[in-house]
């Protein structure tokens, strides 16, 4: 279904965010993309859990598609949640691996370790806005609004 769609619907529009639209067919190569690295660079297999602890960005759709292909079973996580609950839902739901934003993985560090979690994949804000708006979104949320931590 995702297949035929991203194809019939190529130039449409899929998703917005910051001021940037991926159309479907951009969804589909990158979903693909991330799906193939997760084959490649893990050693997780079709049927594993992974948890995606993101909040409404561009990287959240292409992560959920990409595990989907990836044949994973996704496991939508709070990106507010403490580390004790992200314990317990990583440890109930036996994901072996998370996706979560760079502002978060000082928590996952913590967490990580009491968890079946294996493979932490990080992204930031801005990863996939144009190159010049990608260096000032994530320069700001690091250095002047200093949401991750050092």
């Amino acid at each position: 279904v995702l297949k035929q769609s991203c194809q019939r619907f190529a130039d449409k529009p899929a998703f917005s965010n910051l001021g940037k639209t991926l159309t479907y067919g951009e969804l589909y190569e990158l979903s693909g993309a991330f799906a193939a690295w997760i084959q490649q660079h893990t050693d997780l297999v079709p049927g594993d859990r992974i948890a995606v602890q993101l909040p409404n960005v561009l990287q959240y759709p292409v992560a959920v598609f990409g595990a989907i292909r990836a044949g994973l079973i996704v496991v939508n996580t709070n990106p507010l949640y403490t580390a004790r609950e992200m314990e317990h839902q990583f440890n109930d739901s036996g994901a072996k691996a998370l996706v979560c934003l760079a502002n978060m993985a000082h928590l996952a560090e913590k967490v990580v370790p009491k968890t079946q979690v294996k493979h932490v994949i990080v992204t930031e804000v801005a990863d996939l806005l144009p190159p010049l708006k990608r260096l000032l979104v994530n320069s700001v949320i690091k250095y002047v609004k200093k949401m991750v931590p050092a």
